[in-house]
């Protein structure tokens, strides 16, 4: 008893030092703290274990601390930990570009600048497209979420609590909606949208990106079609400007391709990534079309801790770990687990109350709906219903513009017995939440 009560104290103890010490402007999704790690599980301090379906927010495709990974790493801190690749440079991170290149679906000879957040990376993707172009405005979507910082949330699609009380954003930001079917939003309003910013808030030749996520992540996880990627290309083509996939949260195998715009095998102009490149490590970065990435003269891309050899040697060992686990397959197999578990809720009259089931490969979200035939959002129920799956051992986040999405971010790695207990878990708590 005096020890449970040592731990008690304990976690009460790390609670009111946050409190007390770090800004109210951080959230927090769990009241508890970690203490350890192993692919998909996470210990706390207190001792309690939980399966991870949320990686983190998706940076984990290779699990927690991945041999392969943590071998990378060590051997790298043993050499050197840090000299600014602008001072000094080394070779992981021009074979990490090299093979970024190889495998980017980009048309033409590829580049790559490496960053540190993936907030970063989508600023130097805008700052490269204007240079290129010599233009000013970005065309970015509803629900969109690009970063945190002044630039990236005024791309970013949602208001609260992204862009509550900053003041204004960065100017020649324009939005067109998002293609979302069950929002009553279809793919020729979004198109007629674009048309319609061009003839009455900006000339197309003002234009210098249109920037998407292929699968929108704290949006939703509404997946970009085909046919309004090839649009989007087509729109691009004509009026000279640039196509962006934001793949900082769908890259790296999560969609069961590298990268998720490949499903529509339309080619943009720059790929942004973070996240899952390098399996936990700061690490992001901007491919791109060789003449395009290369309009930036020298010194005017960069940063002290971009491409860190760190990062660097982490990512190289995730590339090889997802080609040698086959993780690309690995997810879609994932994807249909988990399909087949919630299939059943799905149902009418199952009294689950959850609809919209989307995404591609493990990359996996459904919506909590009330008791209705219109599917009116329930985002109170939502979070019900993943505070019962933490209290029963299971981490999993809900996100989207109503906050009544639930998503699904497993590792690739997570081995099937864990997987079908934390979709028991899952099921359960919406049934306890009925």
């Amino acid at each position: 008893m005096q020890e449970l009560a040592k731990k008690e104290s304990t976690g009460a103890t790390l609670l009111e030092r946050r409190s007390n010490a770090v800004a109210h402007g951080v959230a927090t999704a769990t009241p508890f703290f970690a203490d350890t790690a192993e692919n998909a599980e996470i210990h706390d301090t207190e001792g309690r274990r939980y399966i991870d379906f949320a990686s983190g927010i998706g940076v984990l495709a290779t699990g927690h601390r991945h041999p392969r990974i943590m071998e990378a790493v060590q051997q790298q801190l043993g050499r050197f930990s840090h000299t600014a690749f602008q001072v000094m440079a080394y070779e992981s991170y021009v074979e990490l570009a090299e093979r970024l290149n190889a495998i980017a679906p980009i048309a033409g000879p590829a580049k790559t600048a490496l960053f540190t957040s993936g907030a970063e990376a989508v600023e130097n993707a805008v700052k490269i497209a204007r240079c290129a172009t010599g233009r000013p405005a970005v065309i970015a979507f509803g629900g969109a979420f690009h970063g945190r910082t002044m630039m990236t949330s005024g791309l970013t699609g949602k208001a609260v609590p992204y862009k509550a009380m900053t003041g204004p954003v960065s100017p020649e930001i324009f939005r067109v909606p998002f293609p979302v079917e069950h929002r009553g939003i279809k793919l020729e309003d979004t198109l007629a949208a674009v048309q319609s910013l061009f003839k009455c808030d900006v000339d197309p030749s003002r234009v210098a990106a249109i920037i998407i996520e292929p699968v929108q992540g704290e949006g939703g996880f509404h997946v970009a079609s085909t046919e309004l990627m090839q649009a989007l290309r087509a729109v691009c083509d004509q009026h000279g400007i640039l196509l962006i996939a934001d793949e900082v949260q769908s890259g790296f195998g999560r969609t069961g391709k590298v990268f998720a715009i490949e499903h529509t095998g339309v080619k943009p102009d720059m790929i942004t990534v973070a996240k899952s490149l390098a399996g936990g490590f700061p690490l992001s970065g901007v491919i791109g079309r060789a003449e395009v990435i290369d309009s930036v003269p020298p010194g005017g891309l960069g940063g002290t801790y971009g491409g860190s050899p760190i990062g660097c040697a982490a990512a190289l060992a995730v590339l090889d770990v997802i080609e040698e686990e086959k993780l690309l397959e690995r997810a879609e197999a994932i994807g249909q687990s988990i399909r087949s578990k919630l299939a059943p809720l799905m149902q009418t009259g199952s009294g689950a109350n959850i609809a919209n089931l989307r995404g591609q490969g493990a990359m996996l979200a459904f919506d909590i709906v009330k008791p209705s035939t219109t599917y009116e959002p329930d985002a109170e129920r939502a979070k019900r219903i993943v505070a019962n799956a933490l209290s029963n051992g299971l981490i999993v986040l809900t996100c989207g513009t109503y906050g009544d999405t639930v998503r699904i971010l497993t590792p690739l790695t997570i081995a099937d017995e864990m997987l079908e207990q934390g979709m028991d878990i899952l099921v359960a708590s919406i049934r306890a939440c009925e």
